[in-house]
């Protein structure tokens, strides 16, 4: 075994330890801060201090590596800061974290490609090493923008399937008759069980009309922390509810029917794909399997009993 083989072994025994360590320690912080929480909520001011969350010591760690990634200073303006949002990363951290991310795996990705090459021994054409090299840097500066698209497409998808069940409670306390402030405040509270992520975003809007926002400037709000179509269609019926003093209860019944639809629309198109998505497997995985199964005893007998006649002839 060479020295760069060694080195390559080396090299990914410490990134698992580090991973191992990290997630442990992560794990073990977050029972030990619920804990604490828990301590402070009934102790009060007496209860003891909070320790600095694990996320914020890796910010901190890490914020030098996320100012070579940077779009520019100015990046709260940039495109990508809504992302955030929708992703539910509200934390001051999470840019730092972000960017930093994509520059540690734009070198360290290379790096194990470069150091497993050589252990394999394929650096001989410098032409492929140079593509292969390129390829990982590549992949790595990308890899926490597909993350990043997955969280918000598993968000919205939540609020998706949530928000009609929601709008019904709001129907209902519309019509018991609540005002929408009000109502908007019980389905935040009901809506927390089958849905956390629907009750955090209401609770955002019921904590800045309490703050003394406008009401449409909170429901635009939603609309923009959310980024789903439908948040957007029914803020907009509100709004105009509102303005033209037309009946809510009525509005928020026909908007909760067309979500429904749009709903069970959608899950038949997803059973309907499943045919398709299942021949492939069946194809390439599962016939082949079954015939030499099947076929398998068929033609070892056929061998057995022509290849003695064959040769007598």
């Amino acid at each position: 075994m060479t020295i760069l083989q060694i080195g390559f072994l080396m090299l990914v025994f410490f990134v698992v330890l580090g991973g191992t360590f990290g997630v442990m320690r992560l794990a073990g912080r977050s029972a030990v801060q619920g804990r604490i929480e828990a301590l402070s909520k009934e102790g009060g001011a007496s209860a003891a201090p909070q320790h600095k969350p694990l996320i914020e010591q890796i910010a901190k760690i890490t914020s030098p590596l996320a100012k070579l990634s940077l779009p520019d200073d100015n990046w709260e303006r940039s495109a990508i800061r809504p992302r955030f949002i929708m992703a539910g990363f509200r934390q001051p951290s999470a840019p730092a974290i972000f960017f930093a991310a994509k520059t540690i795996l734009a070198l360290l990705l290379p790096a194990l490609v470069y150091f497993f090459l050589n252990a394999t021994g394929g650096t001989g054409n410098n032409n492929y090493l140079l593509v292969y090299l390129l390829g990982a840097a590549t992949f790595g500066t990308y890899l926490p923008n597909l993350l990043l698209r997955n969280a918000i497409a598993r968000r919205q998808n939540e609020i998706f399937e949530s928000f009609p069940d929601a709008l019904d409670l709001m129907t209902i306390c519309v019509e018991a008759g609540l005002g929408i402030d009000a109502a908007l405040s019980r389905v935040a509270g009901e809506i927390g069980l089958s849905s956390p992520i629907l009750s955090e975003e209401l609770t955002l809007v019921t904590l800045e009309l309490r703050a003394g926002g406008s009401k449409e400037k909170a429901l635009r709000n939603l609309a923009l922390r959310t980024g789903v179509e439908d948040v957007d269609a029914l803020v907009s019926m509100l709004i105009q509810a509102e303005r033209f003093g037309t009946s809510i209860a009525a509005s928020l019944r026909i908007q909760s029917d067309l979500l429904r639809t749009k709903r069970r629309m959608r899950a038949e198109e997803t059973a309907a794909k499943i045919g398709l998505k299942l021949l492939f497997p069946l194809i390439f995985f599962i016939f082949p399997a079954l015939l030499v199964v099947l076929m398998g005893p068929a033609m070892l007998q056929i061998y057995r009993v022509l290849l003695p006649t064959m040769a007598h002839q």
